[in-house]
């Protein structure tokens, strides 16, 4: 159940940073999935400006190895319009009205993008 509400808050936090205004600039993480765990605990971002961030290159080399699933958090539109080759549609609107009904495998890194 704390992994469903830690991947849950990830994917809140991470949809919630491409509604912002500010520049999508910061620090670009040098590890997968686990490195938000501390001594065996869930450590949640605190702010938006710390919510992991990946490179291009780092999401397309996790997605060909198996590692993660992209998620296109946009409108289903927007999605229909144009989206990453094997990206899923969930737009934000789902994840805020459902967040523990989110059909994602919790044991993959899941990696949102809005843009």
């Amino acid at each position: 159940m704390k992994k469903n509400l830690l991947v849950i808050s990830l994917l809140l936090f991470a949809a919630s940073a491409c509604n912002s205004t500010l520049p999508q600039t910061g620090p670009t993480i040098q590890s997968y999935p686990n490195q938000l765990q501390t001594q065996g605990q869930t450590a949640l971002p605190l702010t938006e400006a710390s919510v992991p961030r990946v490179t291009a290159e780092e999401a397309k080399l996790a997605f060909d190895n198996g590692e993660a699933v992209i998620v296109d958090v946009r409108s289903a539109e927007a999605y229909a319009e144009a989206h990453l080759a094997g990206a899923i549609s969930i737009p934000l609107g789902e994840i805020e009205l459902n967040p523990t009904g989110v059909p994602l495998d919790k044991s993959q890194w899941i990696i949102t993008y809005c843009t």
